[in-house]
C-alpha cells in the first residue's frame, strides 16, 4: 500500500508549514501495510510566500512532490494531484490540516481491517476533523460535539483506491467557486456502492483564525458561491436528499427567514453584539450567532441561481 497525499494549497503558507512538517513526522509501525508514502503538494496559483518558502526549506520536506497550476479552484488542483500520484491509495486533505504522528498509520490499519470485512476495496475511510483557531498548538484542540460531520465523503480527511475515483471521474472542474465538490463526487461513489468506514484515530485538527468582523464579508461571500454551486450539485442530481444538503427548499427559506427576522438580523445590525462577545473572548459564540445571517445569504442565493436556472422549487 503506497501512500499519495494530495493536497491543494492556495495562499496558506503559514499554516501549510505545520500541514506538510506534521506529515513529515508520521510513525509507520514494523509491520505496517504502508510500503511509502508521498505528498503531492498542488499550488493553485497562490501569490503570498508559499513557492519561496517550499524552494527553500525543500530539504526538510523529503515526501514533498509540489506540482503548479493557474489558479482554477481545489477541484482542479486535486485532480492534477491525482493523475500525477504514484500511489495506489489516495489520501485528501486540506492544506489547513494539522494531523498526529500515526495519522498515514491509522487509515492503513483501518483500510485494512475494511477490505477483510468486506472482502474487497469497495471503500474508503474517513478520519476525524478537529476544528481549532490554536496556531501555536492546533493539535491540544479537544474534539467537541460541534466537530461532528455526517457527511459521506469530504476531503477534509479521506482514504481512498485511486482506481474508485478514476472510475467516478475524478471532481467536476465545473464546481470552481466555492463548496459541494467533494460531496457531489461522494454521491457518484455512493452509486458505485462504496462504504464509508469511520476512522477516528486518523485524526487532523482543521486550523483557521479567531472570527472577526473583518472576516464577514468574506463569509457573506463564500456562502453566496456555496448557494451557486448547490444548484449546480443539484442539476448534476435532482434528488430531494441533494435538495436537503443545499437547503433549496422553501422550509429553508421560510425558517432562516424567521430567523434572521427577513433579514433586518444581518452584519450591520448585529455587529454590536458579535464584537462584544469577542471582546469577552467568545469568538466561536459570535460566529454560531453570525451564522443566521450567513445562512439566509446562502438560501437567497441558491434561490436566486434556481431561478436564473429555471429550476422549481
Amino acid at each position: 500500500m503506497f501512500f499519495s497525499v494530495v493536497i491543494p494549497t492556495y495562499n496558506r503558507q503559514p499554516i501549510l508549514e505545520k500541514c506538510l512538517k506534521a506529515l513529515e513526522k508520521q510513525h509507520l509501525s514494523p509491520n505496517s501495510p504502508i510500503t511509502g508514502y508521498e505528498i503531492v503538494l498542488v499550488d493553485d496559483g497562490s501569490t503570498d510566500n508559499t513557492l519561496s518558502w517550499l524552494a527553500t526549506d525543500a530539504g526538510e520536506l523529503p515526501h514533498v512532490r509540489l506540482l503548479q497550476q493557474s489558479h482554477q479552484g481545489p477541484a482542479a488542483a486535486r485532480n492534477l494531484g491525482v493523475e500525477k500520484a504514484i500511489g495506489d491509495t489516495i489520501i485528501f486533505i486540506d492544506s489547513d490540516l494539522v494531523v498526529t504522528e500515526n495519522f498515514l498509520q491509522a487509515h492503513a490499519e483501518a483500510l485494512v481491517a475494511g477490505y477483510q470485512e468486506l472482502g474487497s476495496d469497495r471503500l474508503f475511510t474517513y478520519g476525524r476533523v478537529v476544528n481549532t483557531c490554536n496556531f501555536e498548538n492546533p493539535t491540544s484542540e479537544p474534539y467537541k460535539i460541534t466537530d461532528f460531520s455526517a457527511a459521506y465523503f469530504a476531503t477534509g480527511n479521506v482514504a481512498i483506491a485511486r482506481h474508485w475515483l478514476e472510475k467516478a471521474g475524478l471532481f467536476d472542474t465545473r464546481f470552481q467557486l466555492y463548496g459541494w465538490e467533494d460531496l457531489e463526487l461522494g454521491v457518484r461513489l455512493k452509486k458505485l456502492g462504496l462504504k464509508l468506514i469511520k476512522c477516528p484515530a486518523a485524526v487532523g485538527y482543521h486550523w483557521h483564525p479567531p472570527f472577526s468582523l473583518n472576516q464577514i464579508p468574506n463569509l457573506i461571500e463564500k456562502e453566496i458561491q456555496r448557494g451557486r454551486m448547490g444548484v449546480l450539485f443539484y442539476e448534476k442530481h435532482p434528488s430531494w436528499q441533494v435538495r436537503m444538503m443545499i437547503q433549496m427548499t422553501w422550509l429553508h427559506r421560510l425558517l432562516w427567514g424567521i430567523l434572521s427576522l427577513g433579514g433586518r438580523l444581518n452584519e450591520r445590525t448585529l455587529a454590536p453584539l458579535l464584537q462584544a462577545l469577542i471582546n469577552q473572548g467568545k469568538p466561536q459564540l459570535a460566529l454560531e450567532i453570525a451564522r443566521i445571517f450567513l445562512n439566509w445569504y446562502n438560501v437567497k442565493a441558491v434561490y436566486q441561481a434556481s431561478i436564473a436556472n429555471d429550476l422549481k422549487l
